[in-house]
């Protein structure tokens, strides 16, 4: 393991912006996230982890303590010859690019996580985001995640848990890993149940609308095919060159409204001529009924496709991506969204809840 100073954490990330953390290690084995943890304790650094910096957004200043920037790497792979229709399970390092991860399990016929295809980031930030588009989520195929407990409840050293699924917590684009318990764990590997020869999920309206008039269903590798081409039309996807990829993602979740917040919203829209998209929501502590677009609720604010504040704006393929248009810094991002927030709820009485995580502000 080796300690580096004052490195740059912009280069990191997918939207580019940020200072330097004070102290910065790479990390590609379980004992050397447990050496890094103790130097931090020893020197009463903060820490922070950095997966593949595709959902944050890094202040300006830096980070005054220490980034560990986990490496961990490994699939484990399930045999080939097992059988369709059974349950297989994959262990997959916390370093792992996400994507490439996909495509193996895809490749083997695994369904489950084809629809998550083109995401960006690493394996471990899927678990504490519950990572989900196209209809499907990871909290539907995660059988239980690897680890390190920086706060045990007997107060000895740190140690390796295992938690299951239902220990995880997990809700729409949440788990105890972003919530209740953040910073209390810091993953090293993820487990997922996929299912071999498994049909693919075609719940989602762009997707069905792609396979529209076929008459034998697709296969996993055309699902995944076609949500990449999807995400690329929106610029959600990472392609070098493409300006619209600097971006932390989609910044806003879609807000979740109960029936009476959404008769509100329904109102405004009809006084205006409009007709909001919205979807079933899932009932929740909230009692969340209805879920709209965040995408529609912005572009009606008057923050359309391409808007440019600056350094920062708007995508010009989705009004969800703020992006860095070449030299933007992180108080450029942010004094957009804050624009864009304050925008949408003086607009239709809803406060956006932004997607990436802040660190260092």
């Amino acid at each position: 393991m080796t300690i580096q100073e004052n490195i740059p954490l912009a280069p990191l990330t997918t939207l580019q912006v940020g200072g330097v953390a004070r102290y910065f290690a790479e990390l590609k084995r379980e004992d050397d996230v447990r050496d890094a943890v103790q130097f931090a304790k020893a020197r009463k650094l903060p820490l922070f982890v950095l997966g593949g910096g595709s959902n944050l957004v890094i202040a300006d200043s830096g980070w005054p303590g220490l980034v560990l920037k986990i490496a961990i790497g490994g699939i484990a792979a399930p045999k080939v010859q097992d059988s369709a229709g059974n349950g297989v399970l994959f262990s997959v390092g916390a370093g792992v690019n996400w994507d490439d991860f996909v495509a193996q399990a895809v490749t083997q016929n695994c369904a489950g996580i084809e629809c998550l295809s083109g995401i960006p980031g690493s394996v471990g930030g899927t678990p504490a985001q519950n990572v989900g588009a196209y209809g499907q989520q990871v909290s539907d195929t995660i059988e239980s995640v690897r680890a390190l407990d920086l706060r045990p409840p007997d107060l000895k050293e740190d140690r390796i848990v295992v938690l299951p699924n239902p220990a995880c917590g997990f809700r729409y684009r949440a788990s105890i890993f972003n919530g209740a318990e953040r910073g209390r764990y810091i993953i090293v590997r993820v487990n997922y149940r996929l299912k071999r020869g498994g049909a693919p999920s075609l719940r989602y309206a762009d997707l069905e609308k792609h396979f529209a008039g076929r008459k034998t269903p697709p296969a996993l590798a055309e699902v995944r095919d076609a949500v990449r081409a999807i995400r690329r039309s929106k610029g959600m996807l990472i392609v070098p060159g493409d300006p619209d990829c600097h971006s932390a993602g989609s910044f806003f979740k879609n807000p979740r409204l109960s029936e009476e917040q959404f008769t509100d919203l329904g109102a405004r829209a009809v006084a205006r001529g409009l007709e909001i998209p919205s979807y079933p929501a899932a009932r929740s502590q909230n009692d969340a009924q209805r879920k709209v677009s965040a995408a529609w609720l912005v572009e009606h604010s008057g923050y359309s496709k391409g808007y440019a504040a600056g350094e920062a704006g708007i995508s010009q393929k989705h009004a969800l991506a703020l992006i860095n248009r070449g030299n933007a810094k992180a108080s450029d991002i942010v004094r957009l969204k804050d624009e864009i927030q304050q925008g949408v709820q003086a607009a239709w009485g809803i406060l956006l809840e932004p997607e990436p995580v802040f660190v260092g502000f």
